[in-house]
């Protein structure tokens, strides 16, 4: 199996849990003398299989991020470098954001605003970050369908 096979299985495989533990929950109590909907003891018993499941493909994930190759460092390298250019990112576009004055002044002796940074140089290097994001991620996702996933 690929690792992006297991990434996509590790996905639903949350999914699957959430949803398992919504119906456990509005299983959980029903009026006296009513059954519930469904069985709770049996979701719960498919609950503990789909975690096991997930633990596992989980565990063979980390393992093969930390030994796989990816330019000149591992894959775990690269995914931490990806993740941190998408929060350096958000605040580059966020500071833009607040710093773009967009207030109307309907009188003269209301406060007036300026902005403390450059918003084009944020907001250049905010573009910047994107893109050095997407190509990274556009170079991991394709690693991840060259790798075999660790046993």
């Amino acid at each position: 199996m690929k690792l992006a096979e297991a990434l996509v299985l590790r996905a639903d495989a949350q999914r699957r849990l959430e949803q398992l533990k919504q119906r456990v929950i509005r299983n959980a109590k029903v009026q006296q003398g009513d059954k519930p909907g469904e069985d709770p003891a049996r979701l719960i018993t498919e609950f503990e299989a789909v975690a096991a499941t997930l633990m596992d493909l989980i565990q063979r994930i980390n393992k093969t991020n930390a030994s796989a190759r990816f330019q000149k460092s591992s894959l775990t390298d690269a995914l931490a470098r990806r993740d941190v250019l998408r929060l350096r990112e958000a605040l580059y576009r966020e500071l833009a954001q607040a710093a773009s004055i967009t207030q109307s002044r309907t009188s003269k002796s209301e406060v007036k605003f300026r902005s403390a940074v450059s918003v084009a140089r944020i907001q250049k290097q905010a573009d910047a970050l994107a893109k050095e994001h997407r190509e990274l991620d556009a170079r991991i996702q394709e690693s991840n369908w060259q790798i075999d996933l660790a046993d």
